[in-house]
C-alpha cells in the first residue's frame, strides 16, 4: 500500500476520545418486551402472526400513561392494540386491525384496500381523541377520531386518497399535489397540527387543525418549493430547505425537528414555519447544510454524527433520535444547538464510537438492532426495535429526566 493511500485512509478510521455518556434509558433495561426472537439462539427471525408476534415493527405509541398501546406490525400488515400497557412480557394483544384475525397476514388482507386494511403501516401518533397511522404502501394516512376498542374498527378519515378504496401513489399522477402522498412513513400530532413525512415525495406536509374530510389538502409544505415538486433535495445540492428521505417529525421546546434519513441528519427549525419551503435553522448530525455523508464520512460514529436516523421524539428537555443504522439512541439537551453539536446521552452501544447491530453480538434484552421508531409518553419510551422484531417499553433514565420517569 502506498504512503499516499495510507494517509487517505486515516480520516475514515479516526475515533474521538471515549468518555462516559449519560444513559438515554434506564440502566435496568426494558420493563416490557413484545415480540422478539422465537429461535433457540434468540435471533430475530420471521415468525407466523399471532397475538404476540411482530415482524419488523416500525412504529408504536402509548396513547396515555396506562395505555392503550398500539403497534404498527409492519411486516404482517396490521395494527396490534392492547387496552392497557402490558405489565410484563407475554401479554397478548387485545385487538387486531388490518387482518381477519391474529393468525393472518398479507397486504390489505390479501384483498382490496378498505378503511380497515393496511399495506406496510409505519408511523403512529395519538391524534385528538383518537390516533393516526401512516399506511405507507397504500400511500395514505388513516385517522380514527376515537380510539378503537374492538377488532378491525374502520378508520374515519383518509388523507392522500379520495376514498378508502384508492391506493395509487400521488393518486396515479406523476406530480404530487397538496392532496396526494407517496410512501408516507411518519405522522405527528402536536395538539394543534398534523405533520406527515411524505417520504417518497421528499417533503413534509402540515395540516392546521385536525383534518375534517377525506383527501383534505395540506396547508404547508417543507422540503419542496411548492406542492407539485418532488425532486430529491429540491432538484439541487443539499441545503437548509431540502430533503432526501424525511421520516419522522416532533416538536421539542417549540422547535420543529424532522429526521432527514437520506441526508443523515435531523433538521431543526427554532420556530414553527409559516411559509412553504422555509429553511431550517440548524442541523443535528451534520456540520454544514451541504454535507450529507453518514457519520460525517467516518467509519465510526461519534457523539455528533448520524447514520440513517429514522425516528425522533421529545422527552422533557431532551430530543431523542433513533439513529437507526448505528443501532443506537442518542439524545441532546435543550441547551444544545448548532450544526453538528455533540449529543450528551446514549443507549444501545457501549460508547459513542461503537456501532453494530446488537453491538455485533447475539441479541440481549438491552441491545438494539435498527431501532426504527421511538415515541415517549409519561417517561416511558416505546421503541420499535425493528431488526429484532420487537417493541420495547423502556423507562427513561433517571439521569436524563427524573421528573418524567414513571
Amino acid at each position: 500500500m502506498s504512503a499516499a493511500l495510507q494517509v487517505s485512509l486515516k480520516p475514515a478510521l479516526k475515533r474521538e476520545p471515549a468518555f462516559c455518556a449519560l444513559q438515554v434509558l434506564d440502566s435496568q433495561g426494558p420493563r416490557v418486551c413484545i415480540g422478539g426472537g422465537r429461535g433457540a439462539d434468540d435471533l430475530a427471525i420471521p415468525v407466523k402472526p399471532d397475538a404476540l408476534s411482530l415482524f419488523g415493527p416500525r412504529g408504536a405509541s402509548l396513547m396515555g400513561a396506562a395505555g392503550p398501546l398500539w403497534i404498527s406490525d409492519t411486516g404482517h400488515h396490521r395494527l396490534l392494540g392492547w387496552a392497557r400497557m402490558p405489565a410484563g412480557d407475554g401479554v397478548p394483544a387485545d385487538w387486531v386491525i388490518g387482518q381477519p384475525d391474529f393468525s393472518r397476514e398479507g397486504r390489505n388482507a390479501k384483498s382490496e384496500p378498505t378503511a380497515a386494511t393496511l399495506n406496510v403501516p409505519t408511523g403512529t401518533t395519538p391524534c385528538g381523541a383518537g390516533f393516526a397511522v401512516a399506511d405507507a404502501w397504500n400511500h395514505r394516512v388513516l385517522i380514527w377520531r376515537e380510539l378503537p376498542q374492538q377488532h378491525n374498527v374502520p378508520a374515519d378519515l383518509v388523507l392522500g386518497q379520495q376514498d378508502f378504496s384508492s391506493n395509487e401513489s400521488n393518486r396515479g399522477a406523476a406530480a404530487p399535489t397538496a392532496q396526494s402522498l407517496f410512501w408516507p412513513y411518519g405522522v405527528h400530532w402536536d395538539g394543534s397540527r398534523l405533520w406527515v413525512s411524505d417520504s417518497g415525495n421528499r417533503r413534509v406536509l402540515m395540516w392546521q387543525g385536525l383534518p375534517q374530510h377525506n383527501g383534505q389538502p395540506a396547508d404547508l409544505v417543507l422540503g419542496q418549493a411548492n406542492f407539485t415538486c418532488r425532486d430529491e433535495n429540491g432538484g439541487g445540492e443539499p441545503n437548509a430547505s431540502s430533503m432526501r428521505w424525511p421520516h419522522a417529525v416532533t416538536l421539542w421546546h417549540g422547535k420543529l425537528c424532522v429526521t432527514d434519513a437520506g441526508n443523515n441528519r435531523i433538521m431543526v427549525w427554532d420556530w414553527l414555519p409559516t411559509a412553504d419551503n422555509t429553511p431550517c435553522d440548524w442541523l443535528l448530525g451534520q456540520r454544514d447544510f451541504r454535507l450529507v455523508d453518514h457519520n460525517q464520512s467516518l467509519y465510526w460514529p461519534g457523539s455528533g454524527t448520524l447514520h440513517m436516523p429514522y425516528g425522533v421524539a421529545a422527552a422533557g428537555d431532551w430530543c431523542i433520535a433513533a439513529d437507526t443504522a448505528n443501532s443506537r439512541l442518542i439524545a441532546w439537551h435543550k441547551d444544545d444547538s448548532g450544526n453538528g453539536v455533540a449529543a450528551r446521552a446514549l443507549t444501545g452501544q457501549s460508547e459513542f464510537n461503537a456501532k453494530g447491530d446488537n453491538g455485533w453480538q447475539q441479541p440481549t434484552r438491552m441491545s438494539l438492532s435498527w431501532p426504527y421508531g421511538i415515541s415517549v409518553c409519561a417517561g416511558m419510551a416505546v421503541i420499535a426495535d425493528s431488526g429484532n422484531n420487537r417493541v420495547l417499553l423502556w423507562p427513561l433514565s433517571p439521569e436524563l429526566a427524573p421528573e418524567l420517569v414513571p
